[in-house]
């Protein structure tokens, strides 16, 4: 059985963490576990960046780039932007880009077919709090009892990666 976990975040990560959530996507890759993530700028590419074992979910791909399309790349599901809207407090709100992110958002914590949750989350939020983009990812992660550490406190989320992984 693969383990899972989601490595996702806020576009305005500072520059700053990306050796931390390199190397805490490069060691949990040897622990096993298989990331997804989103493709955003960011949090999202500094988790993606050094990691093979990946699935990446987009809100849309661009299906004239083929190098994408050979890749584990997704684009949401009908069911993924019902849960989405679920989840989100303001769904009319958001237009329909923003719509397929919190689409997108679902299927990082749940997988591909919205099946096989994550075993955790590890994120960065700019307030430290389910906020931002990232928000509909935690905010389910959080419902479905899934564990969210948020690199904005970095010793707190290392030490409940390590408890988490004894």
């Amino acid at each position: 059985m693969n383990k899972y976990y989601s490595g996702i975040g806020s576009r305005s990560c500072p520059d700053s963490l990306r050796p931390l959530i390199n190397k805490i996507a490069i060691r949990l890759e040897e622990l096993g576990y298989i990331l997804r993530s989103g493709g955003a700028k960011g949090a999202d590419t500094f988790f993606e960046e050094k990691v093979v074992r990946k699935e990446i979910y987009l809100p849309k791909i661009d299906y004239s780039k083929p190098k994408l399309v050979q890749m584990n790349w997704y684009e949401p599901t009908i069911e993924a932007f019902v849960l989405a809207k679920e989840i989100h407090p303001n769904w009319s709100a958001c237009n329909e880009y923003a719509r397929q992110c919190h689409a997108r958002n679902c299927h990082q914590v749940l997988g591909q077919h919205l099946e096989s949750p994550s075993d955790f989350v590890v994120c960065y939020t700019v307030d430290g709090k389910a906020s931002g983009g990232s928000a509909t990812a935690i905010n389910l992660a959080l419902k479905n009892e899934i564990p969210v550490f948020n690199l904005f406190d970095a010793a707190s989320a290392l030490k409940g990666i390590a408890d988490f992984l004894k």
